[in-house]
């Protein structure tokens, strides 16, 4: 049973990326060379073959992106050490890739890039969250019971970053 899909659906929107992105730098890289063209003074096979190379390295990066966010979905586990880094980075060249395309393609594509951008920072504040409640939990010890949460007095944390513990239980002695 997956509880928390948003690492599958990210993989699936950066592995379509990944495809897409390789393609139409390719298709690219092929338009130069056909119209053997220069620009500045460029060789045009130059550029025709780094276009293509730089088709293939990002769509490369973005497949490795969706590989680890699957692997977060199959791990139901928030990312850590490498591949944490590597989804930051994703993102991080989302939000550019978002704010250049507004100009250059529309706001269609930027759009894309903003729900790239929201999946990636999303798998980031879900399986945190979950997985820092679990921990809190976990570390309460088994006399905690179901509904120890991360402000219960038996919790190894104390007031659990913020949270107000439960009102005391009135007695009636």
């Amino acid at each position: 049973m997956v509880r928390r899909p948003v690492a599958w659906v990210t993989a699936i929107v950066l592995f379509a990326e990944a495809v897409g992105i390789a393609l139409v730098n390719w298709f690219m890289g092929v338009v130069v060379d056909r119209q053997d063209m220069s620009l500045a003074g460029l060789d045009p096979d130059v550029m025709s073959t780094s276009s293509k190379v730089a088709g293939l390295v990002f769509g490369l990066y973005f497949a490795l992106c969706g590989f680890t966010a699957l692997r977060v979905g199959l791990r139901d586990r928030a990312p850590a050490g490498l591949g944490r880094i590597l989804l930051i980075s994703a993102a991080v060249v989302h939000a550019l890739l978002g704010a250049f395309t507004v100009g250059l393609v529309g706001w269609g594509a930027f759009a894309f890039m903003m729900v790239v951008l929201g999946l990636i920072v999303l798998i980031f504040m879900t399986y945190d969250r979950l997985d820092r409640l679990e921990a809190t939990r976990s570390d309460a010890g088994p006399d905690a019971g179901p509904d120890a949460s991360p402000g219960s007095p038996g919790n190894a944390e104390g007031s659990g970053g913020g949270v107000l513990p439960p009102p005391p239980a009135a007695s009636h002695s």
